[in-house]
């Protein structure tokens, strides 16, 4: 039966315009009237003011509003002098000069606005990945259903080259699904009956049926909207710097109006001073250079999930890395093959790869890459199945394959009295072929090309102190990789409450970063000042992460720091330069050398310059990395 293909959301709705943008317009407008009526058709009086105090009602009634509920609930910020600058203008009948600031506080709007949604270009296109609906089958029936009816057990149907509605298990065809967007690997993932799917991914070239094992608000995909989105509604402390800085400022101006009215004699100059500090530099420069980098970072496979870790990391003085996929490779290669005595090595390497083909764990890669290596012609599994903890099992050429470590096989079967090969160095799993032990591979994982360099470098380019290794892992393993990356500071055998000990007492001391999986390391990376969740293995949902590099990268760390750095400089330089611009137009008001409306348009010019320069974090450089 024909079938139509699911909405996005982002292709959906009108774009109306918005408030700020109808004001401006109207502004626009009515500063337009005004100056034709007077100075080519040489109206005067309230005749040529009418469109003026039109702009005056429109769109300072709205501020006058707004500042009302700031005063009620007693918070004086920079954005009060605009509201008092509508409502002197109006009093003195300085009517230009209000409807200046009227067009000046909406036009910062409206930019600020743009600058959003241009930097938002990575939410928008996760946005446009989302479908709406699902495939569900029923009997003989496939029926369109709402994504939010979709419940745990459904069968969905996943057409070719659509994108999996829900997080699932396949349960009837093969082929492959594209989860670069979340992984960072680029490469599709091989899915049979038994393989896990998850929502957002995009199937290959032949259909699947999924059965639903999350519903859509639980799945990986909906998270990830949420966290960001949620990321642009935060507002880190650098954002909360502004509005201390407003309370400080509007009083100060505040007081230079009253002075330069006071000496004058003039209530118009008391008007000049506060239309020219009204400072939207800090009201909407400095939001828009943190969502610009946010938007930079997500398109470097980096999630801000808190941006207040853009500001903190540039603070941070003690780094503490765990050791497995962050410092080395996370892919472990294949060493050691101990098969016991009397089974065929060869069979047995090809039936583990078999069924590791439709694993993403990372000793899979290397049993895979040394299948590959010999010649071995892998085939299908199936009922293939990987609880948490007690590792991979599925059935290959009508044999039951068992992938396991020595606890979870202890636990699985204590019934099993074939002697275990001795414990060597490194990874390790035991595989079991029908209930029978075979054997045991053992597992290196090399140390990364750019580790060392990368350690190297945090002293002198980015001021860490101290560089810490702390690991569950053995004391000879990470001792040698320490020795290799030259790290002197050692912490090993830890479990993941020694590792929270390690880095609150370390916390306590300086500013700390804590770098790990994400996953095993969450405590841990919640303990730390900045927690950055790492690799392959990450998950954006890791809710105790500050930030999550999704292709396992130390130069997308590097460029983190210096994304940190960069959005800094930009704010600030934004907000600090506006307001001492402000400042020497104010004093150029109470001197009486700037009136209203030219100092209206030169705290125009202000801000937009201000915004502009604060634009600028979303043109990438050339290169965020110095290693």
């Amino acid at each position: 039966m024909s079938v139509r293909q699911p909405e996005r959301r982002g292709d959906q709705g009108a774009t109306f315009p918005t408030r700020h943008s109808l004001i401006l317009g109207g502004s626009v407008l009515g500063i337009g009237m005004a100056l034709l009526l007077r100075y080519a058709l040489g109206w005067s009086g309230f005749r040529a003011d009418a469109p003026l105090v039109g702009v005056l009602v429109f769109g300072g009634v709205p501020q006058l509003i707004a500042l009302g509920a700031k005063l009620l609930r007693r918070e004086i910020g920079s954005d009060v002098l605009a509201g008092i600058s509508i409502l002197t203008s109006a009093v003195l009948g300085e009517y230009l000069a209000g409807a200046l600031v009227v067009l000046m506080v909406s036009t910062g709007a409206v930019i600020e606005r743009f600058a959003v949604a241009r930097a938002s270009g990575a939410l928008q296109a996760l946005a446009r990945r989302e479908p709406t609906a699902a495939h569900r089958r029923r009997a003989d029936q496939i029926e369109d259903t709402p994504l939010e009816e979709v419940r745990v057990g459904d069968e969905l149907i996943v057409f070719p080259h659509e994108c999996c509605p829900v997080d699932g298990r396949v349960i009837e065809g093969s082929g492959s699904m594209d989860e670069s967007y979340l992984t960072g690997e680029p490469f599709k993932m091989r899915k049979s009956p038994g393989s896990d799917v998850i929502s957002g991914a995009v199937n290959g070239e032949t259909g699947l049926t999924i059965r639903a094992t999350r519903v859509a608000a639980d799945s990986r995909f909906a998270k990830i909207m949420k966290v960001m989105r949620d990321t642009e509604e935060k507002r880190p402390r650098i954002r909360r710097l502004a509005d201390r800085l407003g309370a400080i400022y509007a009083p100060l101006a505040l007081l230079v109006a009253a002075i330069a009215s006071f000496a004058s004699g003039s209530a118009v100059r008391f008007l000049a001073v506060l239309v020219v500090a009204t400072p939207c530099p800090l009201l909407i420069a400095i939001p828009v250079a943190v969502v610009g980098a946010i938007t930079l970072a997500a398109e470097r496979s980096i999630i801000i999930r808190d941006p207040a870790v853009l500001e903190q990391i540039d603070s941070v003085r003690t780094i503490i890395f765990d050791k497995t996929g962050t410092l080395t490779l996370g892919i472990p290669k294949l060493t050691d093959q101990v098969v016991l005595s009397g089974q065929d090595r060869a069979e047995t390497l090809r039936l583990v790869a078999s069924l590791e083909q439709y694993s993403k764990h990372p000793l899979a890669g290397a049993l895979l890459a040394a299948a590959k290596e010999e010649g071995l012609a892998l085939e299908p599994a199936m009922e293939m199945a990987e609880p948490p903890g007690e590792g991979l099992r599925g059935r290959v050429a009508n044999h039951e394959i068992v992938v396991t470590g020595r606890n979870a096989l202890e636990r699985r079967d204590p019934s099993i009295t074939t002697p275990l090969p001795s414990v060597g160095p490194g990874l390790e799993c035991l595989v079991l072929v029908d209930g029978q032990l075979r054997g045991l591979y053992r597992f290196q994982d090399a140390p990364r090309s750019d580790s060392r360099t990368f350690v190297q470098h945090l002293g002198p380019k980015h001021r860490f102190d101290r560089v810490l290794l702390v690991s569950g892992d053995r004391a000879p393993e990470v001792e040698y990789l320490a020795r290799q990356v030259g790290i002197t500071e050692i912490f090993a055998g830890r479990k993941p409450e020694d590792k929270v000990a390690i880095v609150s007492e370390e916390t306590k001391r300086a500013r700390t970063l804590f770098l790990g999986d994400g996953i095993n390391d969450a405590p841990a990376l919640q303990a730390a000042t900045v927690g950055v969740a790492f690799g392959r293995g990450s998950d954006v949902t890791a809710e105790a992460a500050g930030a999550v590099i999704l292709d396992g990268s130390l130069r997308r760390v590097d460029e983190l720091f210096h994304l940190s750095r960069r959005m800094r400089r930009l704010a600030l330089e934004s907000a600090v330069g506006g307001m001492v611009l402000s400042a020497v137009g104010m004093a150029l008001a109470a001197g009486g050398l700037l009136p209203p409306v030219l100092g209206a348009l030169a705290q125009e010019g202000i801000d937009v310059l201000a915004i502009l320069n604060a634009l600028r974090i979303i043109i990438p450089p050339r290169t965020l990395s110095d290693f």
